[in-house]
């Protein structure tokens, strides 16, 4: 009986599981997502630290040279780095 019933509560659960997050993002390794990256990177409000800005402004050299998907790794490694939490003593 358990195995009847197990795909049907698998294919719940995945429904609930995908509607639970209502922006889920595509992504894809196009330069499109590049400049989406971009985008989000520069509303962040650490974009501006020297760090996170150096991957970036790489990440974008790249893309626009026609390596995507390194750009796009650096890119999503200065949004972690502008997105993170500075702990002052």
């Amino acid at each position: 009986m358990t195995a009847v019933l197990m795909p049907p509560l698998a294919l719940i659960a995945l429904v609930v599981s995908a509607a639970a997050e209502p922006n889920a993002r595509v992504t894809s390794d196009t330069v499109e997502y590049c400049t989406s990256l971009a985008t989000r990177f520069a509303a962040l409000p650490l974009a501006q630290q020297a760090s996170s800005r150096t991957l970036a402004a790489e990440g974008e050299r790249l893309c626009g040279n026609g390596h995507v998907r390194t750009g796009i790794a650096k890119l999503r490694r200065a949004v972690r780095a502008a997105q993170a939490v500075q702990v002052v003593p």
